[in-house]
């Protein structure tokens, strides 16, 4: 079985938001059209507390029930059949979707029998990455959409090294026209 995970596609990271991967709005439609393949559409949310150590690295964002922690508006969140809560402690960072405290993630997996995970979102070098790298720990057969990620680049180049790194590591490297 195999499931969508859309990773922290939220205002904040998107042009005009807080701390904006730039191609944020391209990997929309590209997501939108990836959700009918799958049975299971399943998505990660930072969910910041207005205090946290996580913002002496980064400008404040996705502050739990802010307008920039909702859902990018064109995403079609009615297809999203569970949302996992990240970053939502003070003294947590929260970048993979498997450190979620609302929900586990990998419980989740293993009682929907899912064995391949097919990861989009934002942002490429963080969160993506983190999530990819922890789903292919946990023996998850694991696939990063390239044309359906975006990254925020602090460093030029982050991109491309986080792709290097998670195939490195077992990530499979995919573009959305390669899924039936």
């Amino acid at each position: 079985m195999k499931a969508l995970l859309i990773v922290d596609l939220q205002r904040d990271f998107c042009p005009g938001g807080a701390l904006p991967a730039a191609k944020a709005n391209h990997i929309v439609p590209v997501i939108n059209n990836l959700m009918g393949k799958f049975e299971h559409v399943i998505a990660s949310r930072d969910w910041h507390p207005e205090e946290s150590v996580h913002f002496s690295v980064w400008p404040k964002h996705c502050i739990r029930h802010s307008e920039g922690a909702k859902f990018h508006p064109d995403l079609q969140v009615d297809q999203i059949k569970q949302t996992f809560l990240k970053g939502t402690e003070g003294k947590d960072d929260g970048y993979s979707a498997f450190e979620a405290t609302n929900k586990n993630l990998n419980e989740y997996l293993g009682q929907n029998q899912i064995d391949q995970l097919f990861i989009t979102g934002l942002t490429t070098e963080y969160c993506v990455k983190e999530t990819a790298l922890d789903a292919v720990r946990n023996n998850i057969d694991t696939y990063v959409i390239r044309d359906a990620v975006a990254a925020v680049n602090k460093e030029k180049g982050d991109e491309g090294k986080a792709f290097a790194e998670m195939e490195e590591k077992g990530v499979r490297l995919i573009f959305s026209t390669k899924i039936k």
